[in-house]
């Protein structure tokens, strides 16, 4: 005997029943004439596949002299990637690393046991208002890659893997998908990928994965006769062969997933396996020992820094 007191308008039925195992809404949070929406973690899904953290960053337009400026802060556990497909951003890291992101574009951090990196819009010689728009991730690190040293790797536009016919367009940002492999060294197996389709064009997920998400970042699909709009997720149940098919006005979607991992801890800028490696790394932020603690500040960006947070 099942019991169902009551339907949730949030979970499809019918056919979609055995083609969407969660659909995610990003809450969205006004950081001063800047949004951003967070699709993870979720009430419902804390990952998918690696995938701990998704945020959609704008569209908004910077000012000269002002825009994104964060200030130089911690990470453990995880590691970094964000994908823009309008503007630009400056990142600086404890290993030395100066380095501009742009659009179609990959900076892949590994914060493995500590870094401490900023992301400003700190172009001097932009004399116009800028464009911005992107989608930052954070991909948890397998439990015996947790303490490994930090890394840093770019990756250029033009050396991701592009595919492109019967009305679409892909490009493996990250990972393993469709017969391609991303040039950027992963710890464990997932993909990640940005793919334009116009009106009525399909897309097949990658079916060697074990988890698998679509995000859209704008227009629609639909999926077993359900229509997904802009800023939703949709995670698919593992091991059924699925395809989209994008609306009237076509659609760009982030896909991403992977190999599952146990839960793990996320507290400010922290992901660990365990509690006790959390407490570690706040209490190493919180001693401030820039020179012989467990974190340094960029060597180029050392002037400031995000305190510790009292929660």
């Amino acid at each position: 005997m099942s019991w169902n007191p009551a339907l949730d308008p949030d979970i499809p039925t019918g056919d979609a029943v055995d083609a969407v195992e969660t659909v995610i809404v990003p809450r969205a949070r006004d950081l001063g004439g800047f949004e951003v929406r967070r699709a993870l973690p979720a009430p419902k899904r804390q990952m998918v596949g690696p995938f701990i953290f998704f945020d959609q960053m704008g569209p908004a337009e910077f000012l000269p002299t002002r825009g994104m400026d964060v200030r130089p802060h911690p990470h453990i556990g995880l590691a970094t990637i964000s994908y823009l497909y309008r503007g630009r951003m400056h990142h600086r890291d404890s290993l030395g690393t100066d380095s501009w992101i742009e659009p179609g574009a990959v900076n892949w951090m590994v914060a493995g046991k500590g870094i401490t990196h900023s992301e400003r819009t700190d172009d001097e010689t932009q004399t116009d208002p800028m464009p911005f728009f992107g989608i930052q991730t954070w991909v948890a690190l397998p439990e015996d890659q947790e303490d490994a040293e930090a890394s840093f790797e770019h990756a250029p536009k033009d050396a991701l893997p592009f595919l492109e016919g019967e009305g679409k367009e892909v490009r493996l940002i990250l990972g393993r998908a469709y017969g391609e492999s991303a040039p950027v060294k992963t710890a464990s197996e997932m993909f990640y990928a940005d793919a334009v389709l116009k009106a009525g064009a399909k897309l097949p997920l990658p079916d060697n994965h074990e988890d698998r998400g679509i995000y859209v970042v704008d227009g629609s699909i639909d999926v077993a006769g359900e229509t997904y709009a802009a800023g939703q997720m949709m995670v698919f149940r593992p091991g059924d062969r699925m395809s989209v098919t994008a609306g009237q006005t076509g659609a760009r979607l982030m896909l991403l997933g992977g190999e599952t991992m146990g839960p793990r801890h996320i507290w400010w800028n922290f992901v660990a396996s365990s509690k006790e490696k959390i407490e570690e790394a706040k209490e190493a932020w919180r001693n401030e020992d820039w020179q012989n603690g467990r974190f340094q500040l960029p060597p180029n960006d050392n002037a400031e820094f995000i305190p510790l947070p009292n929660r």
